[in-house]
């Protein structure tokens, strides 16, 4: 049986990637976090176990079990198996991995940011999945709110950047000023 991944982030976002046989998924007993590595100056999108949590994302199937490009665009990231956490409308139920940073790759220190370039990938693909409670959902079910966030739109640093609507535009922005995120 063709095995998944599970995306939570930019994976969420179709267009960031050419995965197919998408499914809405949500990954139970893991919350998602902005956190730091000594190795980037920008910070990872990655979770967390947290027993009390559900976080939304999306399933796609990984052909062949060929797993190689995946694991390079996740570079700094490790692949671990949902272990039946991940909950979708397939049956029968395919294995499916999630990947994240590991504890031991995570600072608490630096001058790390978030890119706007990224968070906005990432929250079209939520709008573009679950609406705007999705998003609202993702903003809710996210932590680390406290890094500042890298105004690049006008340059966008992150590779896999998308041209928003302007509606997707004010559904980020109203998200980080009702968080009181801090723009740089």
């Amino acid at each position: 049986m063709t095995p998944y991944f599970f995306g939570y982030g930019s994976l969420v976002n179709v267009d960031t990637h050419s995965y197919g046989n998408t499914h809405p998924a949500h990954l139970r007993g893991w919350r998602r976090a902005w956190v730091r590595s000594p190795n980037r100056e920008t910070v990872f999108l990655s979770v967390h176990m947290d027993g009390h949590s559900v976080i939304d994302g999306l399933i796609a199937a990984v052909p062949d079990a060929d797993w190689a490009a995946l694991d390079l665009r996740e570079a700094g990231y490790a692949r671990l198996s949902s272990g039946g956490m991940v909950h979708h409308a397939l049956d029968p139920a395919p294995e499916v991995e999630h990947y994240a940073v590991l504890p031991e790759n995570i600072c608490q220190d630096g001058d790390h940011v978030i890119l706007l370039s990224y968070l906005d990938v990432v929250v079209q693909g939520f709008y573009r999945v679950y609406g705007e409670d999705g998003v609202q959902r993702f903003f809710d079910t996210t932590d680390g709110w406290d890094t500042p966030i890298l105004n690049d739109r006008a340059d966008p640093r992150y590779p896999r950047h998308k041209l928003l609507t302007a509606h997707e535009t004010a559904l980020v922005d109203h998200h980080i000023a009702r968080l009181s995120a801090r723009l740089k």
